[in-house]
Formats: structure tokens, sequence, C-alpha cells
């Protein structure tokens, strides 16, 4: 199924001729053909690799289980100096001939599913289902799946591959685990996350977000007995009236909401505390922080209003940061995104630029260090739910894709140079 570039949907695309003879230099190369066929025969292989990995419990913050033994499967792999970081990321490395750029492909290690949850997959009509089967199960054996194809291929890259897992990835984790890499890695040219999606798509924006927790506090007091006294519930009603009046940019879509609200003892009580967690998203860094600055002063006015209210000084409001995600954009002809653009082409898929996300490539992105997240092939639904299923119906198409960006952007010796600087 593969095609040549030039021919593909051209006008749609911003690709180089360079970028596009890269990847004719490497559809003619039999080593990468056979690489390519070997990932193919590998697709039930790597499915009940991700069937392994999916049943051991991986909570956000308790990876451990799943990386001890991701580690073992990568050693086995033969990658170079396998190792387990100060947070938990695993990772090794598949030297290239010394004198090329350095690419980071990973997955996550964790899930948003908390400890205890039954994670055994059960199969019915073609499809496994279990929480995590897609994300990131599917990304996890993708990973895999990559090393053995270049290794069964025999072809030696220029440039360095880092093959790897990451941890805290998903809600909370707030990214600990690639903020992590990247803090110990100033060495990194390029970087690829791998999430469950089909072949087409080429996500290239990160969208950034920052969470709050925000809990006031006062007296409390019996609703009658004690009338006059401020109540918190009564200072987080006003903080969440300003903020829903907000107004922010559709273009760069900037968001936010008040996603849950706690507090209160009973119906006949002035409440002592109330908290809600607020999330703020978008693609630019800068509006961000304009909306992080327009709702951190609606808090403390509304703390300020509520005490004036009852000319009192006894509601206070403590805010913490619970999450902080960058934000970062890159041009849609970056070199990184034309090579996953063009390897969709390759294989016959329409190329789709697809909309921004929150992935573990927000990090690189906001340092300005090329970075895509692609699909790792199949088709999936119900991700975070005790329903996720995972199709693995021609699902080795992904782990294709995948396969020729990496080869484009770091090059294979004595067929092509890299694509990535």
């Amino acid at each position: 199924m593969l095609s040549e570039i030039q021919h593909k949907k051209e006008d749609q695309y911003e690709i180089s001729a360079e970028v596009k003879q890269v990847y004719e230099l490497l559809l003619k190369d039999p080593k990468i053909i056979e690489g390519l066929n070997f990932i193919q025969s590998d697709n039930e292989n790597t499915l009940n690799e991700q069937i392994e990995i999916t049943e051991i419990p991986a909570p956000t913050f308790k990876e451990q289980e799943r990386g001890e033994d991701y580690k073992r499967r990568l050693i086995e792999l033969g990658l170079k100096n396998v190792q387990t970081d100060r947070v938990g990321n695993v990772y090794g490395i598949r030297p290239g001939t010394g004198n090329g750029p350095k690419l980071f492909v990973s997955a996550h290690l964790d899930t948003v599913f908390p400890e205890g949850t039954d994670v055994a997959v059960k199969r019915k009509d073609g499809r496994v289902y279990a929480p995590g089967i897609s994300d990131d199960g599917r990304g996890l054996a993708v990973v895999l799946s990559l090393i053995r194809a270049l290794d069964r291929a025999n072809i030696q890259t220029v440039g360095d591959i880092i093959f790897g897992a990451t941890v805290g990835e998903e809600g909370l984790g707030d990214l600990r685990g690639v903020k992590t890499f990247f803090q110990d890695h100033d060495d990194i040219d390029g970087f690829i996350s791998i999430e469950p999606g089909d072949p087409s798509r080429n996500t290239y924006l990160a969208t950034g977000s920052h969470r709050y927790s925000v809990t006031y506090k006062g007296p409390g007091g019996h609703s009658y007995g004690a009338f006059g006294v401020p109540s918190a519930i009564h200072a987080l009603g006003r903080a969440i009236a300003k903020i829903s009046d907000l107004h922010t940019p559709d273009d760069p879509k900037t968001t936010f909401t008040v996603g849950t609200i706690q507090g209160g003892t009973s119906v006949n009580t002035i409440a002592a505390n109330a908290t809600m967690v607020i999330d703020m998203r978008s693609t630019s860094q800068d509006e961000l922080l304009k909306l992080e600055e327009k709702v951190l002063s609606i808090i403390d006015q509304a703390k300020e209003e509520e005490n004036k209210r009852w000319n009192q000084d006894l509601i206070t409001v403590d805010v913490q940061l619970v999450g902080k995600r960058p934000a970062g954009s890159q041009p849609a002809d970056a070199p990184i995104v034309q090579a996953a653009m063009a390897a969709s082409i390759a294989l016959g898929f329409d190329a789709i630029l697809g909309e921004p996300s929150s992935t573990d490539a927000n990090v690189p992105i906001s340092l300005g260090i090329p970075a895509v997240t692609l699909g790792g092939g199949g088709k999936f639904g119900g991700a975070h739910t005790l329903e996720e299923y995972f199709d693995p119906t021609d699902a080795f198409y992904g782990v294709q894709k995948i396969f020729l960006t990496i080869l484009g952007l770091v090059g294979v010796d004595q067929v092509s140079d890299p694509i990535l600087k």
C-alpha cells in the first residue's frame, strides 16, 4: 500500500522537496521494506504484549510494577543503558552511527484508573476490553514492536533513538515523567509520543493547562443563631459567578471550567469551608497566563466581598496549584510534522493536522524542541472508562507510520540523511 509522496493530495500539505526525497529513498530500500513487512507480521504478537502490559495495574503515582516489567522487556530487546530514573521513567538507547540527532520515542506507563480496578482483559467480537487497553497499553506495545522491527531488518540509523516509557502523564500526574526527563537531558533533538489513534492524524500543537484547588474557610455556625457570620460557600459562589462571566478568545482557543465543588456540613449550617477545582486551558502560554491572572484576582475579590457584606474579616482563602501543563506551538511545516505527514501518505493514508491536545509532547514543544504525538494504530473507544476497548484490525499501520517517521527523522546509514537537525 506504499504510495509515492509527490502524488498524494500534494496541495493539502506543506512537504518540502527535501522531505519528499528522503521518503522516496526510504521506500526503495529493501531493509525498510523488510521492516514494514515484519511489523505487519508482528501484529498479533504486539496485541498479546499490549494485553500483558495492560493487565499490570499502573495508576498514576503507582507505576512501579509495570515499570519494572517494561524495563525487563527493553533489556531483553537489547537496548543499551536501560535505566529507571529518579521518578520512574524507564528507557534505553539504540545507538546510531554517532553523527546524527537524538530522538526520544515513548508511551506512558500510567492509567487514569484507581488502585483496585479490575484490569483483566476480555475478548468479544474481535475487540479486547480492559481499562487502559488503548490509553496507553497500545502505545507501550508499539514501542516494543518498533524496536523489534529495526533489529529484524538490521537497520542502522544515523541518529540515536531513545525508546522508553514515562510516568505521570495522566491527570494530576501533571506530566511529571516527561518534565523530569527533559530537565535531566539537554541533548534531545526531537520527541515522539505514542497514544491511541489512527495513522492519519498528526498532533503538533500543545494545549496547556493550569489547575487550582481553591478553599474558602470561615468560622461557620448555626444558620439561624449565627446569622451574620460570613459563609465559605457564599464566598465560593461569588467567585464561581464572576469566573463564569469571563470572556476568552476563540483563537487561540482558551477555556475555563470549575470542575468540582464541595463543602458545607448541613442545610442549617453556615459553611465553614468550601472548595472548588478550576481548570484553565489554552494553546497560547500568554493567553493562559492572562486568564490565570484574572481568575486569581477574582478568587481574592470574592473573599473580600463576602467579608465586606457582613462587616467582618473572617473568611480566608487557600489557593493551591495542582496542575501545570505548558502550552506550545510549532509551525505546521516544521520538519518533524512534515516527516509524520509524509509517512502517513507513504502508507496510503490522508495526513491530517490534528487538533491541539494535552500529551507528553507538551513539554518539549514548550521548550522549542520538535515533537509530535502519533497514533499507534487500530480502533479504540471508551477511553478513560471501564468499557475501554481496542480493535486490532490492521493496527499494524499505526506502527508502520511511526516506524517511517522515525527513520525519516534520524536518517538511515548509507540510505538517507536525517530530516531532524
